[in-house]
């Protein structure tokens, strides 16, 4: 979030109104917005649903099933916010209105069960892992083959047919903590965060190793928990700004220069926990000072001298994750580092700022819609000819891989720190003759 659409000039977060009276109506927002680009319709547009939470925070509207559904529709992006020239906080007034739906009396069912499940189960590491255990098991057992085999699921639940087969194949183990070298004498804090270290314990293992390879211990606390990211934007304000407070306890207490964030969705709300807790008398400047220390792993490591990196000959795309490009507006740094590894040929994408439809749960509670961008995004990936795809966020990441399984495509989805722990890997082996633990 900029400056601009961030603090007012008495140096605090404008209100509703406020947020809502920047837009001018200019139009300058459709062309950007994945959901007016696909359905054509006002009210499926960032201006149109301005002027439906502006109807509502009024009175002149109520919270109908199908006013609500074009807010849930809203991908939460962002990227209206980057073509926006008024500097519309667009992002926050969604929160905003789905936290005042939820607050309110006629609360939809679907909205509270989704807020039901996010605080079951992403906060509670326990629940989490036995979650991702049982589908780790399901996905190494014959039961999966004679699911899909059969057609079983697919005519009792279409959608749950479709979830299924999106879900990404887990690896044999998580995250688990690597041995550091001794002798660095600075630190960092990382954010292993909820279903990261399930899903991406690769990912994470390759930050820990290019950090320490810059000379950075990395520092993971205990006490740490879920960002609460997707209980802000599905409404969930009180319950996010428990989480945030943990992790401000959490990452202050650990005595770091930095907090290090390899999800940009995740980094994007740390990045914006001096706002979450403004009014907190608390926890205000607290939130602040952790806000103004959390940086996105790509931003922070794009600032140092990389060292010797070896050659990866061959193409590859980048997919832009939203909250990196439109939130964090970082768009530099992943194709700087991408730059510097020799014989890495970058293809672009046509639109690589363009939702490819994850956003959160939105891939599984919007699977129609998260799927048609989906289907786009993997035209212009296959247009390029590359099939490797970087991207720097994990639901980027699970959903690009469904898109190549769905095409048949033999590549891989990536995370940019891991091509450049790949990169400074393989310069040891052409220097050692191997590569390190």
């Amino acid at each position: 979030m900029t400056a601009t659409q961030g603090r007012t000039d008495t140096g605090h977060t404008p209100t509703l109104a406020e947020d809502i009276a920047r837009c001018v109506h200019c139009g300058f927002c459709l062309q950007a917005c994945p959901t007016y680009l696909e359905l054509g319709m006002e009210t499926d547009s960032p201006r149109g649903r301005i002027a439906l939470i502006d109807a509502l925070s009024t009175g002149r509207a109520q919270p109908t099933p199908p006013l609500l559904e074009h807010l849930d529709r809203c991908l939460q992006c962002r990227a209206c916010e980057t073509a926006c020239p008024s500097g519309v906080a667009y992002g926050r007034i969604m929160e905003t209105a789905r936290a005042t739906v939820l607050e309110g009396p006629r609360q939809p069912l679907a909205w509270r069960l989704r807020v039901s499940a996010l605080r079951a189960v992403l906060p509670h590491p326990a629940r989490l892992t036995a979650l991702m255990a049982g589908l780790r098991a399901y996905q190494r057992s014959p039961l999966r083959s004679l699911v899909r085999g059969s057609g079983a699921l697919r005519r009792v639940s279409p959608g749950l047919a479709r979830a299924e087969a999106a879900l990404p194949e887990l690896p044999p183990r998580a995250f688990v903590p690597p041995a550091q070298p001794g002798g660095l004498t600075r630190s960092v804090a990382l954010l292993t965060g909820c279903v990261m270290p399930h899903l991406y314990p690769r990912t994470h293992m390759a930050t820990v190793r290019v950090l320490n390879r810059l000379g950075y211990r990395v520092v993971l606390p205990e006490q740490q928990t879920c960002c609460g990211a997707l209980n802000l934007h599905a409404g969930d304000r009180r319950f996010a700004r428990d989480l945030a407070r943990r992790n401000i306890d959490a990452f202050l207490d650990a005595g770091v220069e930095a907090l290090i964030v390899n999800s940009a969705g995740c980094g994007s709300t740390m990045k914006e926990y001096g706002e979450l807790l403004e009014r907190d008398a608390r926890y205000a400047e607290r939130a602040r000072r952790l806000s103004s220390m959390t940086r996105d792993v790509l931003e922070f490591v794009a600032e140092h001298d990389l060292g010797p990196l070896g050659a990866m000959p061959g193409a590859i795309t980048y997919q832009d994750s939203c909250h990196l490009v439109h939130a964090q507006k970082i768009a530099k740094a992943p194709r700087q580092l991408m730059a510097a590894i020799p014989g890495l040929e970058l293809r672009e994408l046509a639109a690589p700022d363009r939702c490819c439809g994850s956003a959160g749960i939105y891939s599984f509670v919007r699977r129609e819609m998260a799927q048609r961008l989906l289907d786009a995004k993997m035209d212009e990936v296959q247009a390029t000819g590359a099939t490797t795809v970087a991207t720097a966020n994990p639901g980027c990441m699970t959903q690009l891989e469904a898109g190549l399984r769905q095409r048949g495509i033999d590549g891989r989805v990536v995370h940019v720190i891991e091509l450049l722990d790949e990169a400074m890997r393989a310069a040891d082996v052409r220097r050692n003759g191997q590569a390190p633990a």
